[in-house]
Order: structure tokens, then sequence, then C-alpha cells
């Protein structure tokens, strides 16, 4: 695994123009944040050897290199999930390949139901913190180098940048919840009850992705900063049904509130 990790840094390393420190992955419905970016360089995933194809409808699958906020970054639109028959390695596969390529910073977004009582559809919850309920861990097998083979996981979502996300909210008037993200393996949205378990867990909203990269994330070393964008409600006599368009909707109304909030963390990381 590791020399396919190598491998495919280096082409990469071959195509992409300057050198990056920031990576950002775009999530259901939230590729349009790529308009954002000022693109030198777009490559296809399938163009890349030993990467997955992201096979999800509103996921583009493509990498973009560029200028956000006036700093170099690497962009997923796109990412792969466990439901999609991929193993937990394959998963974070480009998360492996950011570090080799010198990622330091890496900003993940999502499309997450909310069960908070206080949260409403449309919401962005700063995620503070995950409880992953994924039956594969992404950091079973031989260890890494990137890492210890026990990683402590008391800061996985980097406080500084939870502080400056709040600055800048603020700044803008932009309301931010803050919360924990259960991480599952979907591909069914939850039922009632399963909403009920993850909110008397401790959990404020849930999704099918994020936990997997961040922890992979976390042990290379790389700083984290989450965003999810509450897309439906799981709360008691709040629950309505919902289909994968509605959720790619409801991402794409708030979409611009958290493109300011990511351009100027980037712009002043």
């Amino acid at each position: 695994m590791y020399e396919k990790i190598t491998e495919t840094a280096q082409w990469i390393r071959s195509k992409m123009q300057g050198h990056p420190t920031t990576a950002i992955i775009l999530g259901t419905g939230l590729g349009r944040l790529a308009e954002e970016i000022q693109v030198t360089t777009t490559i296809d995933y399938k163009e890349i050897p030993n990467f997955p194809v992201s096979t999800v409808e509103g996921h583009s699958g493509r990498m973009l290199f560029g200028t956000l906020g006036g700093q170099e970054i690497l962009a997923m639109q796109g990412r792969f999930h466990y439901y999609e028959g991929y193993s937990m390695k394959e998963v974070t596969f480009p998360v492996r390949v950011m570090y080799e390529l010198g990622i330091k910073t890496l900003f993940v977004s999502n499309a997450a139901g909310g069960m908070n009582p206080s949260f409403s559809i449309g919401d962005l919850m700063i995620i503070t913190d995950h409880i992953n309920l994924f039956p594969e861990h992404p950091l079973r097998g031989p260890n890494f180098p990137t890492g210890p083979r026990f990683p402590d996981m008391h800061e996985t979502y980097d406080h500084e940048l939870i502080q400056m996300a709040d600055a800048i909210a603020q700044e803008k008037g932009i309301k931010v919840q803050h919360g924990v993200y259960v991480g599952t393996q979907g591909p069914t949205f939850e039922t009632p009850a399963e909403y009920r378990m993850f909110r008397i867990i401790g959990g404020d909203a849930v999704g099918m992705s994020t936990v997997p990269e961040v922890i992979v994330a976390h042990h290379c070393g790389i700083r984290v900063f989450g965003i999810s964008v509450i897309t439906d409600l799981g709360v008691e006599n709040k629950i309505v049904e919902v289909s994968h368009e509605e959720v790619q909707k409801a991402a794409n109304a708030v979409q611009p509130l958290m493109a300011d909030i990511m351009r100027e963390m980037i712009h002043r990381n």
C-alpha cells in the first residue's frame, strides 16, 4: 500500500503547480465551493494511478490545484465512501497521498442530519468531536510510519482553527453551531430510533463520511477543521422523509456561507 501511495504522490506532483500545504475535501452538494478556487490544474480521479473513482451523484470526482483566499490549495471535488464498497484503506487513500504531497492542514465538509433540537435545516455545524461507528477502523492493520500505533484523539479537530472559524463567523454575521458528528457506514438514512440513540450517546449530527479521513489525517499529524451542513433533521416530531436530492438542495442553499468562512480561514491560516 505504501508503494502505491508514493507512486500516486509522485505522479500528481509531476502534474501540479505550486506547493500547497492546505487541502479541502468537498462533500455532498458542497462541490460548488470549487467555483471560488482560481484553478491552475484539474485532474480527473480516473486519470490518477491507484485512485478510486467517486460513484455518488453530486461528487464531481476531480482534484483541483489553485488558490483560494490568496493561498495555494489542493481540493478534492468529491470523496469516497465506505458504503460504495471501498475498503477503509481505499476511502482514506487520498489523505495518505495528501500527506506525501506536503499537506499540513485539512478542511473537511459534509452534509449531515441534525439530532440536536436547537438545530435547523441549513445550519452550519462546526465539528468539535466525533463518534466513530464505522464497522472497520481506518488504522486497522500494520501501522504506517506517519504516526504512533495508538494515536491520542483528545484534540482531533484543531482548537485554534475552531476559534478562528468562530471569530470569522461573528465578524461576518454568520450563525454557526457546534457539535459532535456521528459517523456511520450508510447508505440508508437513519431510522427515528437510530436518531434517538445517536442523540443519547452524545451526537449532534450524523453522516456517512468524514470520520475515516479525519482519523488518518490526525494520525499523519495534519491539522483538521470540519464543518457540517445540516440538511435534514432527526429531531422527534420534526423527522420527515428525506432523499439525496433534498440533501443536495439544502447543502447548495447554504454553500455561499460556508465558502465565506473557509475562504477567510485559508487566507488567515
